[in-house]
């Protein structure tokens, strides 16, 4: 064998005896280790198999302190509840007890009050048939009957009552009406002397003066054509008679007789005069007219302070300038009327604004009254619905003449000042006739009455007295019978401003010296 065989032979021994020994020491060394862990281990268990006991033996001691603990709160809080049971208890006897004796109580006192209400009804019983008794003897001594006693009783009554209420209204009526009269006279004096009008009736006639006479003749034309002409395209009527340099022009509708005007004092001033002349006159007439509407109306809102209105309402208002009522110029009325309305809404602290539009509307419907059917406040009171007026104005308008009920206080005053506008001296004219007639309606209206032996209308139908039979009327009457007569007056007459009903009731004695 070679050296290095050998030798590599040698080395590999060498290093099998040293892995051999290597491993003995390290199996001698481990099992040594592995001794003293267990060792440590069996000391750890056994340290923490003592404190583990220890502290199951603190926490039983503790978990059977608190369990004692909380049995003797228990026992406690049982002791209490169990003294207020027995406390309980004890009431609820007492109140028993309580209630016993007063249940005893209430028997004993229904049957002292059944007792007594016997005792009641047997005296009841006893008085009726006394009284049954007493009345037959009053019957019996003074030869009534019941029925005809209490007739006679009521009668009796009636007169005492009536007599109280007549001195009570006297009394009422005096202190109200002075202290409303001196009210109300204070805001009207204030709300005239603030609002001065100068106009006056106006007549429902227009008359044209001519420069001479013989433009008589050229009006009438040949054979009347000019004349014929003249009123078929105006529709109003001209009277051509002996009054000197002068045409009148006749028609109910107020507008057209101002075209006919302007139409006859442009022909005038033109000299030519024919047919297809007075045709253009006419046209341009109604074309000036409608601006005058216009401008009138827009003047109207202007002075009254009513704005946003519409424009048609507008120029309704301007028609009205060539509208008159008993002669008295409408739109002049309604602007007073607007004035007078919002000075008194002002003083009794309404709103002024809301009376003068009320005020301003309130006859607009005289301005189509030609033209549409219905009263002027069915048609005013249309138009107002059409043009969206607020539900207060509408009210002022259907109520002024007391057609409906007013809702509002502002409408109470277009009435009081529709009135008052209306009732003024020269305010207004009235027909002969009709005049007359509403004289003798009031008379016969104070004439229907019981006791009246006569009566006067006097101060232009704005008073009337009434002289009553003294035998027949009794003091205490006379009030009632003035009341009773005005109310009358108010449902059956239609009148400006207001009549004062005066009875007059004396007693004359007679006597002679001889």
């Amino acid at each position: 064998m070679t050296p290095m065989v050998l030798t590599v032979i040698a080395g590999i021994i060498a290093l099998v005896v040293g892995l051999l020994i290597g491993y003995i020491v390290r199996k001698n060394v481990g099992e040594k280790l592995i001794g003293n862990a267990e060792l440590k281990a069996k000391n750890l268990i056994l340290d923490a198999e003592n404190n583990a006991e220890t502290i199951k033996k603190e926490k039983i001691l503790e978990a059977k302190e608190e369990a004692h603990k909380q049995r003797n709160d228990i026992e406690k809080e049982i002791r209490e509840r169990r003294n207020e049971i027995q406390k309980s208890e004890k009431r609820m006897i007492q109140k028993e007890e309580s209630v016993d004796r007063k249940l005893e109580n209430i028997e004993r006192r229904d049957s002292n009050l059944a007792k007594k209400e016997k005792n009641i009804d047997d005296k009841r019983k006893e008085v009726d048939g006394f009284i049954e008794k007493q009345i037959l003897e009053l019957e019996r001594i003074s030869g009534y009957s019941r029925d005809e006693a209490k007739e006679i009783l009521l009668r009796e009554l009636e007169k005492d009552i009536r007599h109280d209420a007549s001195m009570m209204i006297k009394e009422i009526e005096a202190e109200a009406k002075d202290e409303a009269d001196k009210k109300a006279n204070e805001i009207i004096i204030g709300a005239i002397q603030r609002c001065a009008a100068d106009h006056v009736a106006e007549s429902t006639v227009s008359v044209v003066p001519l420069p001479n006479d013989e433009m008589k003749g050229r009006i009438i034309g040949r054979e009347g054509r000019n004349i014929r002409a003249i009123e078929t395209l105006t529709g109003i009527d001209l009277i051509i008679d002996d009054t000197p340099e002068a045409v009148i022009l006749s028609g109910f509708d107020p507008v057209r007789r101002e075209i006919a005007r302007l139409t006859l004092e442009k022909l005038i001033v033109d000299g030519r005069i024919h047919p297809a002349r007075i045709e253009e006159m006419v046209q341009k007439a109604t074309k000036d007219v409608n601006g005058i509407i216009k401008e009138e109306g827009e003047q109207a809102c202007f002075e009254t302070g009513v704005h946003n209105l519409h424009p048609e309402m507008v120029k309704l208002l301007g028609r009205l300038k060539y509208r008159t009522s008993y002669g008295q110029n409408v739109l002049k009325h309604s602007i007073e009327v607007s004035h007078l309305a919002g000075l008194m809404a002002s003083e009794l602290g309404l709103d002024p604004r809301l009376a003068k539009r009320a005020g301003l509307l309130h006859d607009i419907g005289k301005a189509i009254d030609h033209e549409v059917e219905g009263t002027h406040v069915e048609i005013g009171v249309n138009i107002c619905k059409k043009y969206k007026e607020s539900s207060k104005v509408i009210n002022s308008v259907a109520a002024h003449h007391g057609d409906c009920e007013p809702t509002t206080l502002e409408a109470v005053l277009i009435a009081a000042a529709d009135a008052l506008s209306a009732a003024r001296p020269g305010a207004r004219r009235e027909t002969l006739d009709s005049y007359v007639k509403r004289l003798e309606r009031l008379e016969e209206i104070a004439n229907t009455y019981k006791g009246v032996e006569k009566s006067y209308a006097i101060q232009a139908g704005r008073e009337i007295r009434i002289a009553v039979k003294p035998d027949q009327v009794k003091e205490d009457e006379v009030a009632l019978l003035a009341r009773e007569i005005s109310k009358k007056i108010e449902d059956e007459l239609d009148y400006p401003g207001h009549i004062k009903v005066n009875v007059i009731r004396e007693t004359r004695a007679i006597d002679y010296a001889k």
